[in-house]
Parts: C-alpha cells; sequence; structure tokens
C-alpha cells in the first residue's frame, strides 16, 4: 500500500523539477549569447569631431571694410549647429593684424532656422552692452555674423539677430535689426590678407570662394553701397574751384 503512494510522490516531484527546469533554465539555455559593448563618447564620431573650411570676416588694418578670412571650424550635424558653430567662431578673437568688429564678451545663446531659409541667431546683451558705438563698427559686428552664416551655409538667406531671446530695433543705433538681413558683401574688401590661410578653392572643401566674389545683386565686391537699414555715409565735400583771374587790361 505504501509502496504506491511513494511512486506516486516520487513521480510528482520530479514532474515538478522538470517544470522548474523547463521554466528557468532552457530560456537562458537557448537564449543567444550577448557581450556588453561599451558606447563611445557623445560626438566622438569621424564627421561629429571634423572640421569644415570657413570664411570668417574682421575689420582690415585700415579700419574701413571686412576683411574674409579663412579658418577650420567644427563640423555641425544640422543647419542649426553648424551655424552654432560658425557664430561661436566669429566671436573668437580675430588674427592679427585684423580686429573683431563684435564687442567682447558677447555670447551664443541659441540659434532657431525657420522652413523659409531664416537663421535666427539669439546673442547675449554683451552684444549691445559692450558695443563701442559707430555706425561704421555696428555695420561690421552685423554682417560679420550675416556672411559667416550665409555665405558658409547657402540653405540659409538671412539672418536675424535677436539679443536675449528678443528683437531689438538696433545694436546701437544705425543698422536696423527689426527684419531678417541677406547676405552683403560689399562691405567686404577684396584685397588678400598675407596671413591668410589657404582659401575654400584651394582646399576644395567649400564653395564660399565663389560667393565672395559677387555682391548680393551680383555687382562686384567692395562697391560703395548702403545695406538695408543702415545709414547712408556722408557724401565727400564738393571740389573746390580757384577763382578766375581777372583779364589784363
Amino acid at each position: 500500500m505504501r509502496r504506491p503512494i511513494i511512486v506516486a510522490l516520487l513521480g510528482v516531484m520530479t514532474a515538478i523539477v522538470i517544470g522548474v527546469v523547463g521554466i528557468v533554465f532552457v530560456p537562458r539555455w537557448l537564449a543567444p549569447a550577448t557581450v556588453d559593448v561599451p558606447r563611445g563618447d557623445a560626438g566622438s564620431g569621424g564627421e561629429a569631431t571634423g572640421k569644415i573650411r570657413a570664411s570668417l570676416y574682421y575689420v582690415a588694418e585700415d579700419g574701413l571694410h571686412l576683411t574674409a578670412v579663412d579658418a577650420d571650424v567644427p563640423y555641425g550635424a544640422s543647419p542649426a549647429e553648424q551655424a552654432r558653430a560658425l557664430v561661436e567662431a566669429q566671436l573668437q578673437p580675430a588674427p592679427p593684424p585684423l580686429a573683431q568688429s563684435i564687442a567682447e564678451g558677447t555670447r551664443v545663446r541659441q540659434i532657431f532656422i525657420a522652413e523659409d531659409g531664416t537663421a535666427f541667431v539669439d546673442l547675449s546683451k554683451e552684444a549691445v552692452t559692450n558695443h563701442r558705438g559707430g555706425s561704421l563698427d555696428e555695420l561690421f559686428a552685423v554682417y560679420a555674423i550675416v556672411n559667416a552664416v550665409t555665405v558658409n551655409l547657402p540653405a540659409i538667406k538671412s539672418v536675424q539677430i535677436l539679443i536675449d531671446g528678443q528683437e531689438v530695433d538696433t545694436l546701437a543705433g544705425h543698422v536696423d535689426l527689426r527684419h531678417p538681413l541677406a547676405r552683403n558683401m560689399r562691405w567686404v574688401g577684396t584685397g588678400t590678407q598675407e596671413n591668410r590661410t589657404a582659401g575654400p578653392q584651394e582646399s576644395g572643401t567649400t564653395g564660399a570662394q565663389d560667393l565672395r566674389n559677387t555682391g548680393p545683386q551680383g555687382g562686384p565686391q567692395g562697391a560703395a553701397a548702403t545695406p538695408p537699414g543702415a545709414a547712408s555715409p556722408p557724401a565727400p565735400p564738393p571740389a573746390t574751384v580757384p577763382p578766375a583771374a581777372p583779364p589784363r587790361r
């Protein structure tokens, strides 16, 4: 009588053990082997750590025009990231003997790209509070940023500068910033900077060199013209003519 009971209990226990093994261990044995691969740091890819060739703009030695200088700028994965890298590079100190046109201490807060190709460049308040004033200095500061973005990123057609996230009338009372500004190469001189590095055409990496050769309407670079919203420069004084000598009698 006891033997059948013992056999039955052993059978039940065996079934329980087999069930546990089938539920717990068999899936582990059949699962594919996995290996933990360490993840690289963000931005460690070749593109993220690469450079592009770009044109930046600084005040010439004579203080009368901007000079284009070719420089290596960090690669940006999106148009907004690339525009930010360009503006941040433009804010760096100018290579001697050129001068920086943008006020010291200016920082990039944010950059937005609209669907129509307008870039909104939000700068810190130092762009206004530290500006030294003067219509020509203000022109150079504005168009150094506008040209740096639009020349190196042809998909961006215009730039509107914001200060601390807000629209402003001007930086220092002369250039109207209430609307986007298009590329204007007429304030960029045609002279070659001696310390300038190889240009985009020489390196074959960008088309910025072609864009520098013409103004926004296709006119020659360096032509005297007033950009939108800027005060007209004073006209030169009329030439004086000495009075004619009285006739002899």
